[in-house]
């Protein structure tokens, strides 16, 4: 096996152990991505000198003898929207191309503390806004599975790093399933906190209310491990909770006996592919033969997910990306005269299609005459929701339901139809506007053999619990990895 296909914990027993050294470690994994980036076009920025920089501290601290974190030497990617201190952080739009933060994101200082090794920047939809890590400057990001499919979006990058074994761990953001969708296409772990749980200080933002990081990781182990290092309380990010963490490692293999599940009768009526369904339901099934009572649920109001989504992230887009107007920062147009045409053009040329129709979006949903008939009517219909799950956890600990309706489709085959893609986020979206916890499993491959993913979604701060349950399928369906015929093709 390859020193860049093992696990967190696997990779610190060996750096521990003297097996590896950290520079050593690194310099493997920017061999890796030298050669499957251009098949993969998962990074948008290696830092070569920093990472070496980096492993050579952790080096240090490894050799001291001192009680370390088991993050130590670990190289990781960071999704190209988290702000890193003087290293391009792009959101993969033209209007932020040479953007070089002056500060760096609260997650990314405390991996960084934690004696993680930072390999690049990541790619993704431009601003977060897509499902298929398509709507980029930069060039779609290729799933290593087969690399004429999309990895899913917006945090395609984050998940293909991981799947190609081009990073240990990377992260990513998630406003509607951006975090879960790519990890179920690439085949890895994605977790999406509660609302509140890690902070959102220095991520660039998309929908302030809907937006939250989180890791993605090639087991549940390792997704626990990060999620210790960037959960917690931050006086920077005023939606921060300031409530204690969780040690996620801690009974992480309790089990599921007695665990109550339910199955949303409103997901699993909807259309989605016959190999989906049945992997879904098979690990559902796994975790019954473990012990969990299953039973159906209703979730009346998730049928207008969809809707409400996209109405209330693209209101906050217009507002959000209000600030690049050509003149503080950002692309500023050189044709223009005056400054009408500098705000018209700078804006145009800055941005690509998707962030404009969003823009334009929730532009038109908070105008005068539609804001209370759109904008408001959303905000409604995503307290309905929240009040569904909570009903429904009055009575089930976890609630279980695809990813995506399709595993990873091919690039191009849904560019020209926006709406197609927007309904693909039936399954996702309404843990954002609810605020809960979900997490993205791979319970299998379809006939195509490309990953499927099972979605488990808990109440507030109940990622522990999704954890234990994820290692039971984990357990059950065994980790996925590409296949070494695949891999040396990339």
């Amino acid at each position: 096996m390859s020193i860049c296909n093992k696990t967190i914990k696997e990779t610190a027993a060996l750096l521990r152990s003297r097996k590896i050294g950290a520079v050593e470690l690194a310099r493997e994994y920017l061999k890796e991505i030298e050669e499957k980036n251009p098949s993969v076009n998962a990074y948008v920025t290696v830092c070569h000198e920093k990472a070496v920089k980096a492993a050579e501290e952790a080096q240090k601290l490894l050799d001291s003898g001192e009680e370390i974190s088991l993050l130590c030497g670990i190289p990781m990617g960071v999704k190209d929207n988290i702000c890193t201190k003087g290293i391009n952080t792009t959101c993969a739009s033209r209007m932020l191309e040479n953007y070089k933060p002056p500060y760096s994101a609260t997650v990314y200082e405390r991996l960084e503390k934690e004696g993680a090794v930072l390999l690049g920047k990541l790619n993704m939809d431009e601003f977060a806004m897509g499902g298929s890590s398509e709507h980029t400057v930069f060039g779609p990001v290729r799933n290593p599975w087969n690399t004429e499919c999309v990895a899913g979006g917006s945090s395609g990058g984050s998940a293909a790093s991981v799947a190609a074994n081009m990073t240990t761990f990377s992260l990513g953001s998630d406003t509607g399933g951006s975090v879960r969708q790519p990890a179920s296409f690439c085949g890895v772990v994605g977790l999406k906190p509660t609302y509140g749980r890690v902070s959102r200080y220095g991520l660039i933002a998309f929908a302030s209310s809907l937006d939250q990081i989180g890791p993605l990781t090639r087991d549940i182990y390792d997704c626990a491990i990060v999620m210790n290092a960037i959960s917690g309380y931050d006086s920077r990010d005023s939606t921060s909770v300031n409530i204690p963490c969780d040690d996620y490692l801690q009974d992480i293999d309790a089990g599921v006996e007695n665990l109550k599940i339910g199955l949303p009768s409103e997901f699993f009526d909807t259309a989605m592919d016959d190999d989906v369904r049945e992997k879904v339901l098979s690990a559902v099934q796994r975790l019954e033969e473990r012990g969990a009572v299953i039973k159906e649920v209703s979730l009346p109001s998730v049928s207008y997910s969809v809707p409400a989504y996209y109405l209330i992230s693209s209101s906050e887009a217009s507002s959000n990306l209000a600030r690049y107007d050509g003149i503080r920062y950002g692309y500023r147009s050189e044709k223009a005269e005056n400054i009408s045409q500098l705000y018209k053009l700078s804006r145009s040329e800055g941005f690509g299609r998707e962030v404009k129709r969003r823009i334009l979006t929730g532009t038109y949903a908070l105008s005068s005459g539609y804001h209370d008939e759109l904008y408001i009517k959303a905000l409604k219909v995503r307290r309905l929701i929240a009040d569904d799950f909570n009903r429904a956890f009055e009575n089930f600990d976890l609630i279980a339901a695809p990813v995506y309706p399709v595993t990873a489709f091919r690039i191009g085959e849904r560019a020209g139809d926006p709406l197609k893609m927007y309904l693909g986020d039936i399954f996702t979206v309404s843990a954002n506007l609810a605020g809960i916890p979900a997490l993205s499993v791979p319970c299998g491959l379809d006939k195509k053999g490309l990953p499927v993913g099972l979605q488990l979604m808990g109440k507030p701060f109940s990622e522990k619990l999704l954890l234990r349950a994820g290692l039971v399928v984990e357990q059950e369906t065994g980790r996925l990895s590409i296949p070494c015929e695949i891999q040396e093709h990339i």
